[in-house]
């Protein structure tokens, strides 16, 4: 057995020798490769932040000091080192690990993560915390991997100015975040990258002084006091240090004993410290360092597919759209590949900007497009979408700015849990004034959205889920009023309506095939356009309906199903019916496969068939 293989908690760090903490760094890496390549997971960012990692065990006592790993997908080394290493086979399952720091899952867990910019701002809460009961435990706060180009870091940034804290912020600076990291800032930290001089200076100096007999430790104690005089003659303009924070850094981020010495030397300082370390994405596994985005989230199995799917569609309809409208701009928030931009980035890229983590800025500059009399349309992932909420209304909406907002990853993700599901822009997006809402079931569905919502003068929103559509026979249908479309599932008369949209269509249509196999005739309603709903045709398709089911793939409170059934209530169109509504009610949905959630939402036809036949039983 190896050295991870006995470890129950990082305490043993501190006694271990630096050749013994390297080969410690060398078995990590090799379970860190087992459990993604079979878990799926991130894979790029864990592989290179496993020596500053270990370094910071090796100095720091977690829970009583507290590291914070900013967005959180980066720290499965350190969940290895506290504790959870043999749950590792479990990770991102249900009712296994998670692949984020979690407060319920571990006291080591500071503060939980799964977006960017947030760790600056909870760590100085942390630390003022400590000082105000009197403890004397340092916060750690990893910040990097895109980190640094949202805004929400600068406004910490700010506050941490002059603060008495023991706080000390590791910039994991590795130039990514999933696609390569933009902006100034970015150029800022390679030309820090490129001058690595004060540090060595800094470190030859003390051990220098540290050798001479006698007076060695009055002499660096002296060298510590003189460290900014030095910076300052190497370093005329340094952003942090002109914002009163003491800069420790470059540092190389695979050199132990040097990550340990610059620790321990920003836990003397009396203010808050900023070590700046260079990592690599994917370091040690060369599929990985060649291809750090592909290999930032790896599938379950690590077999990559090539099909088609929503998000290359939407790059297709973008790529071809762009080609006859010369004033079409694309914007994402580090997100090019996983929206499906990257060929039109390669075609177009003057009309396309990646702005960094940062879809509050993403969000208002596609306004401020859109009042030039361009054509923006923001592509990003559901849940970061919540990031831009206050823009998306003041900003786009209340000015009435055409711009199209792309949601990717609309409704239950999977593994990657309650921070990455997207299960809260329908009930934000519906209350928008003047707003039309879109939701695909299939390809041609996102077709014929994207195709209005170019031509539809104001805000649209056209959200679709993560992976492809569902193979059936969609000629079923029969399409009523543009954008409403029902299937009668048995030849008589139906009692029954399911009333859904998205993918829970192809579940629905199961569901009403099991129905129909117990006597049950079914209509089946497919809505394309959730906003505004053709309320008069939907009416008129749920007239001779004794019950009315709701499936929804998105929260209860302020959803689709919610909205419409107090529509027709109001209207006295449910006298006499029942009615059902199966949606997330009021709780987060956990972390695992997404026919497992869908199991735990009843999702699955047999639970819808089950729900709405004992409507009919009322």
């Amino acid at each position: 057995m190896g050295i991870l293989d006995n470890l129950n908690s990082s305490a043993p760090l501190k006694r271990m020798s630096v050749d013994e903490l390297n080969s410690l760094c060398g078995e990590i890496r090799e379970r860190l490769l087992e459990v993604a390549l079979k878990q799926g997971g991130h894979l790029s960012s864990n592989l290179g932040t496993v020596e500053l990692t270990v370094a910071l065990h090796s100095v720091f006592s977690t829970p009583e000091d507290r590291i914070i790993w900013d967005v959180g997908h980066q720290a499965y080394v350190h969940k290895m080192l506290t504790g959870r290493n043999r749950d590792m086979d479990t990770l991102r399952e249900y009712g296994g690990i998670s692949g984020f720091p979690r407060r319920r899952e571990s006291e080591h867990d500071s503060f939980g993560a799964g977006h960017a910019s947030t760790s600056l701002s909870a760590a100085i809460g942390l630390a003022t915390a400590d000082k105000a009961a009197g403890r004397k435990s340092y916060t750690v706060a990893v910040a990097g991997d895109g980190a640094f180009t949202g805004g929400m870091i600068y406004e910490a940034l700010n506050n941490m100015a002059g603060k008495d804290l023991r706080l000390i912020v590791v910039l994991n600076d590795n130039e990514m975040s999933i696609s390569p990291n933009v902006g100034a800032m970015n150029r800022y930290f390679a030309r820090l990258r490129t001058s690595p001089r004060y540090l060595g200076m800094k470190y030859r100096l003390k051990k220098a002084f540290a050798a001479i007999p006698l007076i060695g430790k009055p002499l660096t104690k002296l060298a510590r006091g003189i460290k900014n005089a030095t910076k300052r003659l190497v370093w005329r303009d340094n952003f942090f240090e002109n914002l009163g924070l003491n800069y420790y850094g470059p540092v190389d981020g695979y050199d132990i004993k040097r990550l340990q010495g610059v620790f321990k030397d920003a836990m003397l300082d009396r203010k808050c410290s900023i070590v700046h370390v260079q990592t690599r994405k994917g370091k040690g596994y060369a599929p990985a360092e060649e291809q750090p985005d592909k290999y930032h989230g790896v599938p379950k199995g690590g077999v990559f597919g090539n099909g088609k799917s929503f998000s290359s569609v939407f790059g297709d309809i973008m790529c071809r759209r762009a080609t006859e409208d010369k004033r079409l701009f694309a914007i994402t928030a580090a997100m090019g590949e996983g929206t499906g931009l990257s060929e039109f980035a390669r075609r177009f890229p003057e009309r396309f900007s990646d702005v960094g983590i940062a879809e509050e800025h993403a969000l208002t500059y596609g306004a401020g497009l859109s009042a030039g009399g361009m054509h923006p349309v923001f592509a990003v992932y559901s849940t970061f979408a919540q990031r831009s909420y206050d823009q998306l209304i003041h900003d786009a909406a209340l000015q009435g700015l055409p711009m199209i907002l792309a949601l990717d990853r609309a409704g239950i993700v999977g593994e990657d849990g309650p921070t990455h599901h997207g299960l809260f822009d329908v009930g934000f997006t519906l209350q928008i004034p003047e707003c039309e809402v879109y939701s695909p079931e299939c390809y041609e569905d996102m077709e014929i959205s994207f195709a209005r919502c170019f031509e539809f003068g104001k805000l649209a929103v056209v959200r679709y889920p993560r992976g492809g559509e569902k193979s059936y026979d969609r000629s079923i249908y029969t399409s009523v009023g543009g954008f409403l479309s029902y299937a009668d599932i048995g030849a008589d008369r139906p009692r029954l309506a399911i009333v859904t949209y998205g993918r829970l269509c192809f579940n629905a249509l199961r569901a009403a095939e099991l129905l129909f196999d117990r006597g049950v005739s079914v209509r089946v309603i497919r809505v394309l356009r959730l906003k505004p709903l053709d309320m008069g045709t939907l009416a008129s398709l749920l007239e001779d309906c004794y019950a009315l089911y709701f499936p929804e793939e998105g929260m209860r409170s302020g959803g689709f199903a919610e909205r419409t059934v107090a529509s027709l209530a109001e209207k006295g169109l449910l006298q006499g019916k029942a009615v059902r509504i199966r949606a997330v009610d009021d709780r987060f949905v956990t972390h695992g496969s997404t026919d497992r959630l869908f199991e735990d939402c009843g999702f699955l036809p047999e639970q819808m068939a089950d729900e709405a036949a004992r409507l009919l039983e009322k």
